[in-house]
């Protein structure tokens, strides 16, 4: 037990505009809508935590913050804010899914946690195995030409890796800009490709080969979440890497995905797995099962991106890096006092106790969308 209390937990839903529609196999988005969660504790300490849900994904920011304010909120003032399984345990049994008001709340716990012990997230949740990783970019703006600018931006900023949304668009599109990026870059340029689900299921093998040809590293979620054994399948036949995404959320469905073998690679992501500590079990199971774990993210500010980095510093084993990208290159802005660490190409672990990162109330109240609650 500590000697710290939970005081207060306030509530911010945000919106900030992106530089440049992104385009998916599930649908279009044109910026970050987020739910910041503000805890203090009577000591004066204050935890930070983001939900960042899409609504054809995980749910929606009117649910988060609703999740947080009216169902969570109760059960945690005066509570110790560093029994963090404990509010976990309490979390799963007063809400059924909202994987990522749980996550936000484990966020600031642990942000919390780290403060007042003087670790860093990544050393509570196991320890530091590495400072940084390679980020990856994806490609997903309708406007090919936009993106082929912004890349070569990219590329001069040292990164490497990029991964193309796929399936938003009739199939030769997809086909010309992998020919287009393998070309200018060679084998430089480290390309994957990501559906969204955007594939139908008996059609998937054969737009899968055409792409084959341009030597992507892997090919991510190509048919719907829903449809398993069609992905277990289509790892199977096809010889490129695929990685599940939307198949498997968290433990149960990372076991499940593990004995059918449903996929070579698994996405992991703080907002589906509900926290970091339920990603590091995705991540325990596929690595038991030989299946290999890859840092994504979803519609996220520098806060969450801080989460997640933390998520991957732990992982044992990372050969695939991240895609911590949204703060850097897709939102038009952010709401950390000091930007988001990437620099030539890689993603830094931030350093300081906790997160690491501090948010500026300033940037809150001007993407502001939603009165405070708390």
């Amino acid at each position: 037990m500590s000697d710290h209390k939970i005081e207060t937990i306030r509530v911010h839903r945000i919106l900030i505009p992106a530089k440049a529609v992104h385009s998916h196999g599930s649908g279009d988005v044109a910026g970050i809508h987020s739910v910041i969660v503000e805890i203090t504790t009577d000591t004066g300490i204050t935890g930070w935590g983001e939900a960042s849900p899409w609504p054809v994904f995980t749910g929606t920011a009117e649910g988060a913050a609703a999740a947080l304010h009216v169902h969570l909120r109760p059960h945690l003032i005066g509570e110790d804010p560093v029994q963090v399984e404990k509010h976990m345990a309490m979390a799963d049994r007063m809400l059924i899914a909202n994987s990522e008001a749980k996550a936000a709340l484990e966020m600031a716990l642990l942000d919390i946690t780290g403060k007042i012990t003087g670790l860093q997230v990544c050393e509570l949740v196991g320890g530091r195995m590495r400072d940084d990783m390679g980020m990856s970019f994806s490609v997903a703006n309708p406007d090919f030409d936009a993106d082929l600018e912004d890349i070569a931006k990219m590329w001069e900023d040292g990164v490497r890796i990029f991964k193309f949304k796929t399936g938003f668009a009739d199939h030769s599109f997809d086909v010309m800009r992998a020919a287009k990026l393998r070309e200018v870059y060679g084998d430089a340029i480290d390309i994957r490709i990501d559906y969204n689900q955007g594939l139908r299921a008996y059609d998937a093998v054969r737009c899968i080969r055409d792409l084959e040809q341009f030597r992507p590293t892997f090919i991510e979620q190509p048919v719907k979440m829903h449809e398993r054994e069609a992905l277990a399948h289509i790892t199977h036949v096809i010889d490129t890497p695929i990685m599940a995404d939307e198949s498997v959320f968290d433990p149960k469905g990372a076991l499940y995905g593990a004995q059918i073998r449903i996929a070579d690679i698994f996405s992991l992501k703080i907002m589906k797995s509900g926290g970091i500590r339920r990603a590091l079990e995705v991540a325990a199971i596929a690595r038991a099962a030989g299946i290999e774990v890859y840092g994504g993210c979803m519609f996220e500010t520098g806060l969450a991106h801080a989460a997640g980095t933390h998520l991957m510093a732990a992982v044992p084993d990372l050969h695939l890096q991240a895609e911590f990208y949204m703060a850097t290159y897709y939102a038009s802005d952010d709401i950390l006092v000091d930007p988001f660490p990437v620099k030539n190409g890689r993603i830094h672990v931030p350093t300081s106790p906790g997160l690491g990162v501090d948010v500026n109330p300033d940037k809150l109240a001007k993407y502001a969308v939603a009165e405070v609650l708390g």
